[in-house]
Order: C-alpha cells, then structure tokens, then sequence
C-alpha cells in the first residue's frame, strides 16, 4: 500500500543540525511532488518546505529559509530534510507528505519527533 515513513528524529541542541528521511513506497515516488509539514506542541500544522517531482523546483517557510534544505533521491525513493541552526524552541513532530491532485496532500507519514533543547 501507499506509505511514507519518516526517520531521523531526536534531540538536539540549539544551533545544531539534523536530517530527516522519509522512506516511500506503494508508489511512484519520482511522479509527485513532495513536502514537509511540522506541529509543535499544542500548535496547529506549519507547512515547512516542498519539493517538485523532479527535484528542480523547492520552496520554504520564511522561518526556515537560509536554515533547512530539502531534497529528493528519486533511485532510492526517499525525501530529506536537512535541518541546520535549529532554534531553541523548535520542537515539533516533523511529517513528509505527497502531493495528490489538485494539489491536495493526500498521503501523510505518521512523523517523527524533532526535539531542541539544551
């Protein structure tokens, strides 16, 4: 069946860095375009950053422009997040998700928790 799953959590310190993988499968990964969408405690779902199918085209959040960069290997059916000078306070549960028609995220990985702090 369709399924992403995400990987790469944990805690780190302020300042530090991270990636964060998500593994596809049960469909053709390279044909969809592909995104990354957070949730910090007790707050509502923050669009992070997204990916075109082939790779040409990404886009970021203002927050985390200049700081986190996304990318694709389409051979390996995977989507990375990396994340550089995380910011205290910066704690959230990190999802991947495909883009369906009409531009709509319609499969969603079940997260991975991204904790900053010292």
């Amino acid at each position: 069946q369709v399924q992403l799953v995400e990987s790469g959590g944990g805690l780190v310190q302020p300042g530090g860095s991270l990636r964060l993988s998500c593994a596809a499968s049960g469909f053709t990964f390279s044909r969809y375009g592909m995104s990354w969408v957070r949730q910090a405690p007790g707050k509502g779902l923050e669009w992070v950053s997204e990916i075109s199918n082939g790779g040409g085209g990404t886009y970021y959040a203002d927050s985390v422009k200049g700081r986190f960069n996304i990318s694709r290997d389409n051979a390996k059916d995977t989507l990375y997040l990396q994340m550089n000078s995380l910011k205290s306070g910066g704690t959230a549960v990190y999802y991947c998700a495909k883009y369906g028609h009409y531009y709509i995220l319609d499969v969603w990985g079940q997260g991975t928790l991204v904790t900053v702090s010292s």
